[in-house]
């Protein structure tokens, strides 16, 4: 009986697999299909792709003497990218406090607080920087704007689950013991939440810098311009230096933050 079971389990879950890879495959057909992509001309760019990016795209002794230019800029990035998420952060976690299941004032505040949270975190970076382009015009306010909107409506949305994980029984004990709203949003909630909250910041720190380089090919600013401008120049040389310097910060952030996340939670 047990075995008969387990084989029926097993058939169930093969024929699972059977049928989401032929949904798969018919939805990736169909796709071609609809866009005319000519499939055998795709694979066949790709060896003429790489040897181009192979004798094109390489740091030259030439490319190096723009180095410091590149790292003024990249610096430039950093800078707004820390500070977007460092001030989203502080507004985030009063919206976070409002809209929490545990620590929530009234049911219409903690909608409001979600729906602006929603609003802000489903709006594309790009997008917000071309929307603010229009009131700020290219400079670097714009691409400081755009990072902070996407890191309030995120940072908002995770220091909310931050906050629900932390459990109402917490926030009722402090309570039952005559504490007001204040002393336990105080005293207890953010105490508990501060390691999570602290290594959400950091990764959103990551992330705009990741972001920053769209934004600033959008806004004319930081290290995103300096990769437009040598691109567009036919400057394949130096826009491949702005881009080692971006994956070298990058990777360097990562793992800084990583070490952080290690010590405080």
């Amino acid at each position: 009986m047990e075995e008969k079971t387990l084989d029926n389990f097993f058939f169930k879950k093969r024929a699972q697999s059977v049928l989401v890879l032929s949904l798969l495959i018919v939805i990736s057909y169909g796709s071609i299909l609809i866009t005319e992509f000519d499939v055998i001309k795709g694979l066949n760019s790709i060896p003429n792709a790489i040897i181009w990016g192979v004798t094109n795209f390489y740091p030259t002794r030439e490319s190096l003497e723009k180095l410091p230019s590149i790292l003024a800029k990249l610096q430039e990035t950093i800078l707004i990218s820390i500070a977007a998420a460092s001030v989203a952060s502080v507004f985030a976690i009063v919206f976070a406090i409002f809209g929490s299941k545990t620590t929530k004032v009234n049911g219409i505040l903690s909608t409001i607080s979600r729906g602006i949270a929603t609003l802000f975190r489903n709006i594309d970076v790009a997008a917000w920087a071309m929307i603010l382009l229009f009131s700020f015009g290219q400079s670097s306010l714009t691409g400081y704007f755009a990072l902070f909107f996407v890191s309030f409506g995120f940072l908002t949305r995770a220091f909310m689950e931050t906050i629900d994980e932390i459990g109402v029984q917490a926030v009722e004990a402090l309570t039952s013991t005559g504490a007001n709203y204040t002393s336990v949003i105080i005293h207890s909630v953010i105490p508990s939440s501060i390691p999570q909250i602290l290594s959400w910041v950091l990764f959103m720190i990551e992330t705009n810098i990741r972001s920053a380089t769209l934004v600033g090919i959008l806004t004319g600013t930081g290290i995103g311009f300096s990769f437009d401008l040598f691109y567009k120049s036919l400057n394949y040389n130096a826009a491949s230096l702005v881009v080692l310097t971006i994956i070298g910060i990058i990777l360097t952030i990562e793992f800084i933050s990583n070490y952080v996340r290690r010590v405080i939670l």
